[in-house]
């Protein structure tokens, strides 16, 4: 039932345009009552996007797993990217209902799994909920920007690559693992000195280390 009212949506989306259907041709068309559609879709904008709860449930499940590790601005952008995919996997039908829509889902459910994410990571930590809805909104943003970018492009340039260098500017915004480059992956400096040593000379002996390269 639920593909049959998707099928009778999209036939009438391109025949007569989005604004022009309604949800009584739309049943009409599926032989089904409105009772049986809003059953399945709350709304017409609904039936234009029917995986959004999988896709949502996906996002949901991803974050749960190893919930506690990596940078965790890195894993919103990570789950930001199980979104994007829904439309990749498809992308003519992704396409096709832009441009009768010219609009993407809400994403206040996703955005809201990602600052439930954050705030749990971030918890305890001053302006921790602050920080942890500024991201959620932050990536989603990012996500979007790109999404419409490949949309608009009519899906022929990469989307992952175009996520890409969106949600890059929100690692580098927020992220809390700085990158390490593999030259400095092993350096480690150690100064021992006695207890009551004034703080200067302590720092003194850090500067000399990491000037002359001493291990």
């Amino acid at each position: 039932m639920r593909d049959t009212l998707v099928a009778a949506a999209f036939e009438l989306f391109l025949e007569r345009g989005y604004d022009r259907t309604t949800v009584d041709d739309i049943v009409a068309l599926a032989g089904v009552g409105r009772r049986s559609f809003f059953r399945y879709f709350p709304s017409k904008e609904d039936v234009v996007f029917p995986d959004h709860e999988r896709c949502l449930a996906d996002m949901t499940d991803f974050l749960a797993v190893d919930a506690e590790a990596g940078d965790p601005v890195a894993r919103v952008c990570d789950a930001a990217r199980v979104v994007l995919r829904m439309y990749a996997e498809n992308p003519t039908f992704s396409v096709q209902r832009y441009r009768l829509t010219k609009q993407v889902p809400g994403l206040r459910g996703y955005e809201r799994t990602l600052a439930q994410y954050l705030r749990g990571r971030f918890a305890g930590r001053p302006d921790g909920t602050l920080r942890a809805d500024v991201i959620a909104a932050a990536v989603v943003a990012a996500h979007n920007n790109a999404l419409r970018s490949w949309l608009r492009s009519g899906g022929e340039r990469d989307p992952y690559a175009e996520a890409d260098h969106a949600l890059r500017y929100v690692q580098e915004s927020f992220g809390t693992a700085a990158p390490r480059g593999p030259e400095t992956a092993e350096d480690v400096v150690v100064i021992v000195s006695r207890r009551g040593t004034p703080m200067w000379r302590v720092v003194q002996g850090i500067e000399s280390a990491l000037s002359d390269g001493r291990p």
